[in-house]
């Protein structure tokens, strides 16, 4: 059986001192999520020996890092581990997660390597991986780098001292000038009129949008530069994460989830640096945004009657996606995770243009691959758009140096200019009536308990449709599964003729199984929260570490 080293999203742990001992270190992981220098060395050698399971040539590797106090040490090990397989290793220095995207791309590398671990907390760090084409790896590939990675670490191996301090540097020396983040600004100005265009809107600044407009980076590659950008475009920006004490405390988007609010008085006492420097409003006024760690995703704050709302994932694509439709009647492709709002799928012939829908697996891999399938060689700007409540918007991007072939990144930085210029040019007309959506998750249970299609879950199953029977006329009772999600129970069904969803994962690598409940707004779900916990009830009894 696979000891898995990677999760939705790569691979994430606390970082410790390492261990000489290879297995123990790979143990860790799985047992403690920690990682450590050691894992990340045995990593890289697992990632440069399969590196030809990936599409490209060559065995060149790019390697950008967010700024986690042990990344330094973390990045020198994979480089140590990519080297010693005879890859080429190129530095692209501290950056957000699309900046290295790009970087793989304008490299023309066969492997991209992004050591972060995204929202977590400044102690942790991990790892998200990139092939030749921008894609994230899939699950397959990431098996097959496990299991090498368990071989390697059984095998008795010495590195010399002197190669090891030789490898554990890049192939060629750090240029500042070729840094990822250097080109990010003048890689968004390039999106920027690609944006322009898709949403009929000339400028980024509206009526609705405050004056100084706040931006948190969370102290991400972003806060150097993002707000000066913005005020270059006429919409006056400042930065508040740059004061905060490290990435990712007491900042950015990591700390909000979607639909969440606050009133006046609870922002201003909160130790959320953006939440804290907002200014009251009137309602509906855009008033502040916050980009996670690595930079990958965006969620924005809007003034409410009493204080400050979320505008999450969901709300951000259906703007950007309903504004573009209005201005243009070319059809659009639309994917969504099974996270997102109901209504974003199954109302598409709400908006002016035809839309063709994908559901998908939780992980923004998943709405690239979705995207990605029918992306066509164009000159201007697919219409496509992928979206995660979580405030990962997936986007095209031109390809460095092939006009008309575009490549699928989730950029924070991207997707609050998107939304920025949808917003000014928007008509409320067809956006989408929002439904309702739980997630709740149980902890500290055994996850081989759940495989989706075993005894448990047909209890789970029995007792959300007893549940439903109860509320109306259940039709249309369909559980499947999904590509992406080999445990996931996921479940379709209309009450009285309105769609609804389940489903039931076992997520990321930890001890934790996750219960995502979606109704459309015309489905009565006041009491819906006690079906969320008898379906958790049953989960934390009967999968018991």
């Amino acid at each position: 059986m696979t000891r898995r080293l990677f999760g939705t999203d790569g691979i994430r742990g606390k970082v410790i001192d390492a261990s000489s001992d290879e297995e123990a270190s790979i143990a860790a992981l799985h047992d403690q999520r920690v990682i450590s220098t050691t894992l990340l060395r045995i990593v890289g050698e697992a990632l440069g020996r399969t590196m030809d399971q990936l599409p490209g040539k060559g065995t060149k590797a790019v390697i950008g890092w967010d700024d986690r106090p042990k990344n330094t040490e973390l990045v020198a090990a994979l480089t140590l581990g990519l080297r010693l397989t005879g890859c080429t290793v190129v530095h692209v220095g501290m950056c957000a997660t699309p900046a290295l995207h790009r970087a793989t791309l304008r490299h023309q590398a066969r492997i991209g390597c992004m050591v972060t671990a995204s929202h977590n907390p400044v102690s942790d760090s991990g790892l998200k991986v990139f092939d030749s084409l921008g894609y994230k790896t899939n699950p397959q590939y990431e098996d097959f780098v496990s299991n090498t990675a368990d071989a390697l670490a059984s095998e008795e191996r010495e590195i010399d001292a002197i190669d090891r301090a030789e490898l554990s540097q890049p192939s060629q020396p750090y240029d500042a000038s070729m840094s990822a983040a250097n080109h990010h600004p003048s890689w968004l100005s390039e999106r920027y009129a690609h944006f322009q265009f898709l949403t009929g809107a000339a400028e980024i600044k509206g009526a609705n949008v405050a004056r100084p407009f706040v931006i948190d980076a969370s102290k991400g590659a972003a806060h150097t530069w993002l707000a000066s950008w913005l005020s270059e475009q006429g919409l006056e920006s400042i930065e508040v994460s740059a004061e905060a004490p490290a990435l990712n405390l007491n900042c950015g988007a990591g700390d909000f989830s979607p639909t969440q609010t606050w009133t006046f008085e609870e922002a201003s006492n909160s130790p959320h640096m953006l939440l804290r420097n907002l200014t009251p409003s009137p309602p509906g006024t855009l008033v502040g945004a916050a980009l996670d760690g690595d930079g990958d995703r965006c969620l924005v704050l809007q003034a409410t009657r009493d204080g400050f709302m979320v505008v999450d994932g969901d709300a951000i694509g259906d703007t950007i996606l309903s504004t573009a439709a209005l201005h243009s009647k070319a059809p659009w492709h639309l994917a969504a995770s099974i996270e997102s709002d109901l209504s974003l799928l199954a109302t598409a012939e709400r908006l002016p243009a035809l839309v063709k829908t994908s559901e998908t697996a939780v992980g923004d891999r998943w709405l690239s691959k979705a995207l990605g399938d029918s992306l066509p060689h164009s000159e201007t700007p697919p219409r496509s758009i992928g979206v995660e409540d979580s405030g990962h918007i997936v986007m095209p991007t031109p390809l460095p140096g092939k006009t008309g072939d575009w490549a699928l990144v989730g950029d924070g930085a991207a997707t609050l200019v998107a939304y920025l210029l949808a917003f000014s040019n928007q008509d409320a007309t067809h956006h989408m009536k929002r439904g309702w959506k739980q997630r709740r998750s149980v902890s500290g249970v055994d996850r081989t308990l759940w495989s989706g299609q075993n005894q448990l879950a047909d209890q789970v199953e029995s007792t959300a449709k007893a549940f439903f029977e109860q509320q109306g006329t259940v039709e249309q009772w369909n559980r499947h599964g999904l590509e992406g999600e080999s445990n996931l129970m996921l479940i379709s069904f209309e009450v009285d003729g309105h769609p609804a969803s389940l489903g039931v994962r076992n997520s990321g690598t930890q001890a934790k199984i996750s219960v995502s409940l979606r109704l459309s707004p015309n489905i009565n779900s006041a009491n819906a929260p006690d079906l969320m916990s008898s379906l958790t009830n049953i989960l934390s009894a009967e999968m018991k570490a």
